[in-house]
């Protein structure tokens, strides 16, 4: 079947990107080099054409009975214009999808999920909506989205875009309606979405996959693409790739589906049991998570400090003793910081930090550390 293509692409070919399946869609790689991508995001400023990711609004009288049904955090604990991380789960506590929840009202949520799942996590959705009182569509083709990271990235929101985001703090949103758009004055007061997206709307939420303060703009296609063009114009920020989110995501310790999170890693094998809010009534999965909390899940990600400039790559093996404890999930040699580390899924055993381990790597083995699996500090505005 054929990759599907942003409403960007062509910019993106033009700029000279390297493009490469990801997903089911043709998606810029890099720009020059990752190294230079990465940390033009650590020190100044970076744009990610994210328009790929798949949306899902759930309205409707029992919208957050349902979000909060199939959904591991709580919803109920935050107020609208708020956002929650967590996952959904099978009734084993398998993942079905990580996943970021929008809160307009609790009759009215976007949910945002991971590109390569869309038809999966959709599927799913519509299959655990029976007997809620909800309006449920995939969206996923009518958004389009830019993430906009870097301590910079403020001041280029409010300055080349134009839209007012410093009352933001982390984890929250606005949405900007029709005449604020049309008069481009973007400096208006938040609308009270349903989020049925409207061709002269847009969102605006401080959220981002690097570590860095940043800020993701959902919006047209149309509207995305001069997004795009004012800020490539404007000199200020540098087309990023996902080759560099991924290798900022992976030093601040954030999970990729498919790596971190699958259907046979639960959230608390993942160390993600503080967006499982298991004091809930119910939501899937829960049974098999509480019990995986209290008696152990037998694997667990850790991270890894190698010894050695040797790279650690998904699959390669993890030794102790001679022994196979796991494998590597996802491995770099950090940009930041200069170390080659990764992150494994291992015997739970063998977790503990300080626990001397081995990297099978090719036909030689590396001495290595489980350390904890966040090796660069988050820079995030809290408050």
């Amino acid at each position: 079947m054929e990759n599907k293509r942003t409403c960007l692409y062509d910019k993106h070919v033009a700029l000279g990107a390297h493009i490469s399946p990801f997903g089911g869609f043709d998606m810029p790689i890099q720009y020059t080099t990752i190294e230079d991508e990465h940390r033009a995001v650590r020190t100044a400023c970076g744009v990610f054409d994210v328009s790929h990711m798949g949306e899902v609004t759930v309205c409707g009288k029992d919208a957050e009975r349902y979000v909060n049904h199939i959904f591991t955090n709580d919803t109920t604990a935050i107020r609208p214009g708020e956002i929650l991380y967590g996952m959904m789960c099978y009734p084993d506590g398998g993942t079905v999808d990580d996943l970021l929840a929008y809160k307009a009202g609790g009759d009215s949520f976007l949910l945002v999920i991971n590109a390569a799942n869309i038809d999966k996590d959709w599927e799913w959705m519509k299959q655990n909506a029976e007997g809620f009182c909800i309006d449920l569509r995939n969206q996923s083709d009518a958004y389009a989205q830019l993430a906009v990271q870097g301590p910079e990235a403020e001041r280029v929101v409010e300055e080349v875009l134009g839209i007012k985001c410093s009352e933001l703090t982390f984890y929250t949103f606005k949405t900007i309606g029709n005449e604020e758009l049309k008069a481009g004055a973007l400096y208006g007061a938040a609308i009270s979405p349903s989020f049925i997206l409207h061709p002269s709307s847009i969102i605006v939420s401080r959220t981002g996959y690097t570590g860095e303060d940043g800020f993701e703009i959902y919006g047209s296609p149309g509207y995305i693409r001069e997004c795009w063009d004012k800020l490539m114009d404007s000199g200020r920020c540098k087309p990023c790739g996902l080759g560099s989110r991924d290798t900022l995501r992976f030093e601040v310790g954030l999970p990729l589906y498919g790596d971190e999170l699958s259907a046979e890693i639960s959230p608390v094998m993942a160390g993600l049991s503080m967006f499982c809010k298991l004091d809930k009534a119910e939501f899937i999965g829960r049974d098999a998570l509480v019990k995986q909390k209290a008696e152990g899940a037998g694997r667990k990600v850790v991270g890894i400090e190698l010894k050695d400039r040797a790279i650690a790559r998904h699959g390669y093996a993890v030794m102790k003793d001679g022994e196979k404890i796991g494998e590597v999930t996802t491995g770099y040699h950090t940009i930041s910081t200069d170390k080659s580390v990764c992150m494994a899924l291992i015997d739970a055993r063998h977790a503990k930090l300080g626990t001397e381990v081995e990297i099978q790597i090719r036909k030689k083995t590396f001495p290595g550390t489980v350390v904890k699996k966040r090796f660069y500090d988050k820079h995030y505005k809290k408050n």
